[in-house]
């Protein structure tokens, strides 16, 4: 199975052979004894997207669309990343009918969904309306692409609009990283600190600058700077570095919290006016 579904998808041989060898080279248990792996890559592999691109593409993306084609009685969007996929349904029974046989679709190449993280919410532009029909209060989010996404209303109090905000996991995630970091090095130069923060803080904005994220955005900011000045503090017993200085400091320091990227595409209903 694994070689017929490398080959409907990739044309190039030594492509094929070189996940072939990577499926097969196994990993070293506790005791320093190799196994060899019979089912699954290693966790984190570099292999991993590639050969989740390979499988879903041809277990799930072919599969969902010609069931959307011939079976669904409402509109279905599917957005997929590698292993992470959203599927968006006009009908509740349509999105029943695909979890139902979508279990039974993934046990036929030896997948399973993630329990934990698999469900149906209501979400979309009638979320708010239709959990009130049924006494549920505001919809449910969801993460995707480490981004939490939520149902909102832009100023007007009217109009539908899709909030996108970096998830609070990542956040935290993120700013352990960059704290372990100063405390490792709180003793370079202020100015190699900056060069190293700065990128950090450019990368960030570069992903999770989208409209609606200002204000964490903002908060990611305030923080490094806070560890940054808590990392500074710690180089001298006699000097202490106060906040409303440092913040000073900060403004030119680190890039600031904007939007650089557009709303999304019209067709996703990122944004709707009535």
């Amino acid at each position: 199975m694994v070689d017929q579904v490398h080959q409907h998808r990739i044309k190039d041989k030594r492509l094929i052979r070189l996940l072939t060898q990577w499926w097969k080279v196994g990993y070293y248990d506790e005791g320093g004894s190799r196994v060899r792996s019979t089912r699954r890559v290693p966790q984190g592999a570099v292999t991993s997207p590639l050969l989740a691109n390979i499988y879903f593409h041809y277990c799930l993306d072919l599969w969902a669309n010609q069931r959307r084609k011939r079976r669904a009685s409402g509109d279905v969007i599917i957005v997929r990343y590698a292993d992470d996929a959203v599927l968006g349904f006009q009908r509740k029974d349509d999105a029943e009918a695909l979890l139902r046989d979508l279990h039974q679709r993934l046990d036929r190449f030896g997948l399973s969904l993630n329990e934990d993280k698999t469900k149906l919410i209501r979400f979309g532009r009638f979320a708010r309306q239709a959990g009130t029909q049924v006494g549920q209060g505001k919809p449910e989010s969801f993460d995707f692409l480490r981004f939490t996404h939520s149902c909102a209303v832009k100023r007007d109090g009217r109009s539908f609009m899709l909030l996108r905000q970096t998830s609070v996991s990542r956040i935290r995630l993120t700013l352990q990283g960059v704290k372990d970091w100063l405390y490792r090095n709180r003793h370079r130069a202020v100015s190699e600190q900056k060069h190293w923060l700065t990128r950090v803080g450019r990368g960030h904005l570069n992903y999770f600058a989208v409209p609606g994220n200002v204000v964490r955005l903002g908060r990611f900011r305030t923080e490094i700077g806070k560890y940054w000045m808590k990392a500074l503090r710690r180089r001298s017993q006699r000097y202490r570095i106060m906040w409303s200085r440092f913040s000073q400091f900060l403004q030119d320091a680190l890039p600031k919290a904007r939007v650089i990227h557009p709303w999304p595409d019209f067709r996703f209903d990122g944004r709707h006016s009535r």
